[in-house]
C-alpha cells in the first residue's frame, strides 16, 4: 500500500514538472500565476491521495449518499415531521405539557391551511376573507358525518372534500367576474353565510352551544384521541408539504405565478384564466376543510363564534408575516400567530394577567414585518443567513492570508510544504 501511494505521488510530480516546463515560455506575470495554480494543485492532490491513505472506499461513498439524501427537496419535510413525532412521544412521556402539545397541535392544522392559502393568494394573486368559513365546514362537516350518521373518519374526509370542491368551484367561477378587494368582499360575505348555518342549523351543528363528539374509531377498532389526532395532523402536514412543493415547481404553479403578475400576460401565453382561478380556489378550500376536520378529531368540540372574520385575518397575516411563498415562512408566521402565545407567552405572568398583550406584540410584528420585510420573515432569515456566511467566508480567508501571504511565491511554498510533510507522514 505504502509503495502504490508512493509511486502515485512521484507520478503526479512528474505531470507537475512536464505542466510547469509547459508554461516557462509565456510572460513573467502569466507564468507566475501558472506556477502557483500548480503548486497548489499539486498539493490539493497530494493530501488528497495521502488522506484516502488507509481509509475504506465505502466512506466516501457514504457521504455521498448521505449528501444526496439530504440534499433533496422532500428531506425538511421528512425531517419535521419526525421531529414532531418525537415532541409528541416526549408529552406522553411527561417531559412536555398539554399547553405545549395544543399549542404545536394547533399550529399544524393553522400551518396545513396556510399551505392551501399560500397557493391562492401567493401564488395566483386571489385574495380570500372567507377561510374561517371554510375550516367550520370542514369541522361541522367531519362532526356530524362521525357523530351523528356514524360515518367511518376516513370516508367523513373523502365526504367533506367533495363539498369542499364544490363549493370551491362555485367561489372560482365568482372570481371571474370579480377580483381583489371586491372579490376578498364576496368571500367574507360567503363566511358570514356559513357562520349564520352553523348557528340556525340546531339539527345538525348544535346551533350556538355547538358540536360535540365521542372518540371515534380508525382502523382496527383504535380510538383517536387527542395524540393520535396529533400524529394525523403530522403525516397530514408532511403530505401537504410534498403536494404544495410539487404544485409550485410544475407548470401549474408557474401558471398561477403569471396569473398573478399580469392577467393579460398569461392570457396572451395561452394560460385559461379559468382553469387555474377554479384550481386555486378548489385547493385552498380543501386545505381548509381537512385542517377543519383534524381541529375536529383534535379537540372533539367546535361553537360557530370560533370561525369568525379574526381567525381569517390571523391566517392571512401569518401568510403575510412568515412569506407567501414560502413554505417555511407560511409555518414561522403560523407559529408566530396561532402557536406562540399558547406555548410561550402562556407561560410568562405578564401575559397570563394581561391577555390582550400578545396581541399588541402580534399587531406590532406585523407593521414592523411590512415595512421592513415585504416578503416576510423568511426574506429576513435569508439575507440573515447570506450576511453571516460571507463574514465567516471572509474571515476564513483573511485568517488564510495572514498565514500563508497572498502572492504566488507563498502559494508555492505552502503547496511545496503541505507535499513534504504528507511525504514524510507516507515514509
Amino acid at each position: 500500500m505504502q509503495k502504490n501511494n508512493n509511486t502515485k505521488v512521484k507520478q503526479e510530480n512528474i505531470k507537475t514538472e512536464q505542466t510547469t516546463q509547459k508554461y516557462d515560455g509565456l510572460k513573467p506575470n502569466v507564468s507566475g500565476r501558472v506556477k502557483g495554480m500548480v503548486a497548489s494543485n499539486q498539493a490539493a492532490q497530494n493530501e488528497a491521495i495521502l488522506n484516502d491513505k488507509g481509509r475504506p472506499q465505502a466512506d466516501s461513498s457514504f457521504k455521498r449518499e448521505l449528501k444526496r439524501i439530504t440534499s433533496h427537496p422532500y428531506f425538511g419535510f421528512i425531517l419535521s415531521g419526525i421531529v414532531f413525532i418525537l415532541m409528541l412521544f416526549i408529552y406522553m412521556g411527561g417531559g412536555l405539557g398539554i399547553s405545549t402539545i395544543r399549542a404545536l397541535g394547533l399550529t399544524l392544522i393553522y400551518f396545513i391551511i396556510g399551505l392551501g392559502f399560500t397557493l391562492l393568494l401567493g401564488y395566483s394573486g386571489l385574495a380570500s376573507l372567507g377561510t374561517a368559513g371554510f375550516i367550520g365546514m370542514g369541522a361541522y362537516s367531519v362532526g356530524y358525518f362521525i357523530g351523528e350518521l356514524g360515518v367511518p373518519p376516513l370516508i367523513s374526509f373523502v365526504l367533506s372534500i367533495i363539498i369542499a370542491v364544490l363549493i370551491g368551484a362555485a367561489v372560482g367561477f365568482i372570481s371571474l367576474r370579480i377580483e381583489g378587494m371586491y372579490l376578498a368582499i364576496i368571500t367574507l360575505g360567503l363566511s358570514e353565510i356559513l357562520n349564520e348555518v352553523f348557528k340556525n342549523a340546531d339539527s345538525i351543528t348544535g346551533g350556538v352551544n355547538g358540536m360535540s363528539i365521542k372518540r371515534p374509531q380508525f382502523l382496527f377498532s383504535i380510538n383517536i384521541n387527542m395524540e393520535f389526532a396529533f400524529a394525523i395532523a403530522v403525516v397530514v402536514m408532511v403530505l401537504a408539504m410534498i403536494i404544495t412543493t410539487n404544485i409550485i415547481k410544475s407548470p401549474t404553479g408557474r401558471a398561477m405565478l403569471s396569473m398573478k403578475n399580469s392577467t393579460s400576460a398569461a392570457q396572451a401565453m395561452g394560460i385559461s384564466l379559468l382553469k387555474y382561478r377554479l384550481l386555486a380556489f378548489v385547493l385552498s378550500t380543501v386545505y381548509a376543510v381537512i385542517g377543519g376536520g383534524i381541529y375536529m378529531l383534535f379537540y372533539r368540540f367546535t361553537i360557530p363564534s370560533t370561525w369568525n372574520l379574526a381567525l381569517s385575518l390571523n391566517i392571512l397575516a401569518a401568510v403575510i408575516v412568515g412569506g407567501a411563498k414560502s413554505i417555511w415562512g407560511v409555518f414561522i408566521g403560523t407559529f408566530l400567530i396561532f402557536g406562540f402565545d399558547l406555548a410561550i407567552l402562556s407561560k410568562i405572568e405578564f401575559f397570563t394577567k394581561n391577555p390582550n398583550a400578545s396581541l399588541i406584540i402580534s399587531g406590532v410584528l406585523i407593521i414592523v414585518i411590512v415595512m421592513f420585510y415585504p416578503l416576510g420573515l423568511i426574506q429576513f432569515f435569508k439575507s440573515s443567513y447570506y450576511k453571516i456566511r460571507k463574514w465567516i467566508t471572509n474571515l476564513i480567508q483573511t485568517q488564510r492570508r495572514k498565514r500563508y501571504g497572498d502572492t504566488n511565491e507563498s502559494n508555492q511554498d505552502k503547496g511545496q510544504y503541505i507535499f513534504e510533510q504528507r511525504q514524510k507522514v507516507a515514509r
